[in-house]
């Protein structure tokens, strides 16, 4: 075997090996009488057919690729060995000639992280203030979600909650049919399609109506998209909103334990301000974590991001799951998930994930954070508190060498997180003037 090259780039080695003639020769011939013992040809017992009557059988191609199975596993751990290399992963490998035979490995090896100046940067959260319109507002949208409907014998207005029969079709094929339909008539809505609602305004009870409107042209089913959709209304009922009194009463049927409209109203603005503590905690982390990576160099191989993105893509596929009410409808929804699409969407944000990742293991490594196993014990009681019948399975789980490792470093990592929060809130170091120092 000859290393005819070798060149680190991406945190990545790149070798292009050639084999001998020699070892590839013994790995056809080991090849060769692998094969014979398993395929049957007709005339010979397995494993005595000459190698030639086997190759012509199989193919030569059968022959050389079942060779490789040995010879380029056996290549990189020799050139491994050889250079002395430290990777993490599998490589990956491309063959490129026969004659000699070879190939070039990628072996990704492990980052290297130059960890900036975290200590020196210096952020505060967002002041927090809860103002009497954004109370109101949560109230005005608990009396909407309290409210009655009530029959009214008028025409159509917009936010009216009407009942209607809908027949649709595009090119004499049905569309949407539904007979009978409730609907609330929202200006500006795009469902079923964009201008729908506006042709309901001013109807009235019993009053029918066809009129066309036209599938926007990006639309999934192609069949459609772009076409006219010819309507058919029947209007059967208009209902209009009617809001509650704003007042204890309806403070009390709101939450249990309010017995005022004045202690729903404190109620309100406390949940306000944790959540809007809550945004403003995360907000400060990501820009610290944008600052602190900014300042950093870091280089990691492909292949992290690729894991990460290869993660996010079957999650997504996995939630699907949710949204299917078949196997069928599931299978149409994959079939029609462009993953390559998902894979270049998702990109971005997975190789932020590997370098906030990085930098914060970098800094509970230079903070000395340590988490003990007793510590792990308590986050797999946590995870597993709601597991009911399952919480034990979901434990053993949990307690698997790998999983116990991802737990501890995401401990590390949570706690590298908030050291980095209590450095950055700390005053700034007044520097001394000359005077000063005299």
């Amino acid at each position: 075997m000859k290393i005819l090259s070798k060149e680190i780039e991406n945190s990545q080695a790149i070798m292009t090996i050639e084999l001998e003639s020699a070892e590839v020769e013994k790995a056809l011939d080991n090849s060769y009488r692998q094969l014979n013992k398993e395929t049957g040809i007709p005339g010979f017992r397995k494993g005595k057919a000459p190698r030639k009557v086997l190759e012509s059988h199989v193919g030569s191609d059968k022959l050389f690729d079942n060779a490789l199975k040995e010879l380029l596993p056996k290549a990189c751990n020799d050139a491994v060995a050889q250079e002395k290399l430290q990777f993490i992963g599998r490589p990956t490998i491309k063959l490129t000639g026969q004659d000699p035979v070879t190939f070039e490995a990628t072996f990704p090896l492990p980052p290297r992280v130059k960890l900036g100046d975290y200590r020196s940067i210096r952020m505060k959260p967002e002041p927090v203030k809860i103002k009497k319109k954004d109370v109101d507002g949560v109230i005005e949208r608990l009396r909407h979600q309290s409210a009655t409907w009530e029959p009214v014998k008028r025409p159509v207005e917009f936010n009216d909650l009407v009942t209607i029969d809908v027949d649709s079709d595009v090119e004499g094929k049905p569309l949407y049919v539904e007979k009978p339909a409730q609907y609330r008539v929202t200006a500006n809505s795009y469902f079923p399609v964009t201008g729908f609602p506006e042709q309901l305004v001013g109807m009235n009870a019993d009053e029918q109506k066809e009129f066309k409107l036209k599938m926007p042209q990006n639309y999934n089913d192609k069949g459609i998209a772009g076409k006219d959709i010819l309507f058919k209304v029947k209007l059967l009922e208009v209902k209009v909103e009617k809001l509650p009194k704003l007042d204890d009463s309806f403070a009390k049927g709101i939450t249990p334990g309010i017995e005022s409209l004045d202690s729903l109203k404190a109620r309100i603005s406390e949940d306000l301000k944790t959540g809007n503590e809550e945004r403003s905690r995360l907000n400060l982390e990501e820009k610290l974590l944008d600052t602190l990576i900014s300042k950093s160099e870091l280089e990691f191989p492909p292949i992290f991001v690729d894991n990460e993105v290869e993660q996010m893509v079957n999650q997504y596929m996995y939630e699907l799951t949710s949204q299917c009410s078949s196997a069928e409808q599931y299978m149409e929804l994959v079939k029609n998930t462009d993953r390559k699409r998902l894979s270049d969407r998702y990109r971005p944000i997975a190789t932020k994930r590997v370098s906030v990742s990085l930098v914060l293991s970098n800094v509970a490594e230079a903070e000395k954070i340590e988490v003990t196993d007793a510590e792990i014990d308590a986050e797999i009681e946590r995870l597993t508190a709601r597991a009911g019948d399952k919480k034990e399975e979901q434990r053993e789980y949990l307690n698997g060498p790998n999983n116990r490792t991802s737990i501890k470093n995401s401990l590390a990592s949570q706690r590298a997180m908030q050291r980095l929060v209590e450095i950055a809130g700390k005053p700034a170091k007044k520097t001394r003037t000359k005077k000063e120092v005299k």
